[in-house]
């Protein structure tokens, strides 16, 4: 007699939100399959159970070796729980070829369901949710996330993606820049945990909260409402509404943040409660995202950008630090693409 896989959600930040039967499953698995070993075994501590199964990780590098091993387990009938370190497996997660092995093996697969950082931001963004898309995260690279940006750009329904903090100001310039600056977004940080914080405007207003030098940190899903009906807008590099480290009064640029303490949105870091201990936001952060800057921009691109804010009605100066700022080159690239751009025979004033 085979055995059954157990595909588990888990917390996304809190974890008095886990089920009971999660706390059940993990104590009575006899193989507990999980991303991270440590954040299993505290949030076990946190439910005040003991995982008494023996405990394996699961994580995106080894998930193919892992998958063929768990299905032999399977076949000889023993039960294996498999979790991530925060909502779904086999979500924008590992898991999905653990799942597909055990099924093509014909080994019965079941579900606790959990939290969901998709459906959570969802349903507080305040957009429409009958029909909906989730893109997970965008290409890393900058000319490949514009490519799949454009292929979205028609796009009807409300899209939720994820992204990482380092890549948010790149990423929300690219969504601005194709989707129009005034589509409707929601951005959530750190749902459900003590640092919770909901920004909600358009996409020009968001790009302006990301760039105005705060620290962001945490995790990040951002709701967009869909293309409105009509004729397709054509694309444009126009950030309307982008803060300006000159003007801190109007940072977020007109977007509205709540926090869910009562504290202000200042994204300022955080700690939360994870196995009855402090832990800073910054272990929360996707560790199999390597940190680094956006993929560079071509100077005509560099251009480009530049001029789309100064066209939102930034000065020269604001629009190169809102560029700085969003695509993390330096002052000396921007100028040179400026100088680059300008037509031969021009004799104006300073770039």
């Amino acid at each position: 007699m085979t055995g059954v896989l157990i595909v588990c959600g888990a917390p996304i930040g809190d974890p008095r939100d886990a089920s009971p039967r999660l706390a059940e499953v993990l104590t009575t698995a006899d193989v507990v399959a999980a991303e991270d070993t440590r954040r299993v075994r505290r949030l076990a501590h946190a439910l005040d159970v003991t995982i008494t199964g023996r405990v394996i990780s699961c994580y995106d590098a080894v998930e193919g070796a892992r998958a063929a091993a768990l299905t032999e387990q399977l076949l000889a009938g023993r039960t294996v729980a498999l979790i991530t370190d925060a909502g779904m497996p086999a979500v924008s997660d590992p898991g999905f070829r653990v799942v597909a092995a055990a099924a093509a093996a014909g080994v019965a697969v079941t579900v606790v369901p959990g939290p969901s950082a998709v459906t959570a931001a969802l349903a507080v963004s305040g957009l429409p949710s009958d029909r909906f898309t989730f893109e997970g995260f965008l290409p890393r690279r900058g000319g490949e996330r514009r490519s799949r940006l454009r292929e979205l750009g028609a796009e009807r329904r409300t899209m939720v993606f994820l992204e990482a903090p380092h890549r948010l100001a790149s990423g929300l310039a690219d969504l601005a820049a194709v989707f129009g600056a005034d589509r409707p977004a929601v951005l959530c940080r750190e749902l459900t945990k003590t640092w919770e914080e909901i920004v909600r405007g358009d996409l020009g207003r968001l790009v302006g909260w990301a760039t105005d030098g705060r620290e962001i940190r945490g995790e990040l899903t951002l709701v967009i409402g869909g293309a409105p009906a009509g004729p397709r807008r054509p694309t444009t590099t126009v950030l309307t509404g982008a803060a300006t480290p000159s003007t801190p009064a109007d940072a977020a640029g007109g977007a509205v943040a709540t926090a869910a303490n009562g504290q202000g949105a200042d994204g300022t870091r955080g700690r939360s409660v994870v196995g009855g201990a402090a832990v800073d936001d910054e272990d929360a952060v996707d560790d199999d995202e390597p940190l680094g800057p956006p993929a560079p921009l071509t100077p005509a691109e560099l251009a480009d950008a530049v001029a789309g804010h100064e066209a939102a009605g930034l000065s020269r100066a604001d629009a190169r630090r809102a560029v700085m700022a969003a695509y993390n080159v330096s002052r000396a690239d921007v100028y040179a693409a400026l100088l680059a751009a300008r037509p031969r025979n021009s004799t104006g004033g300073s770039a």
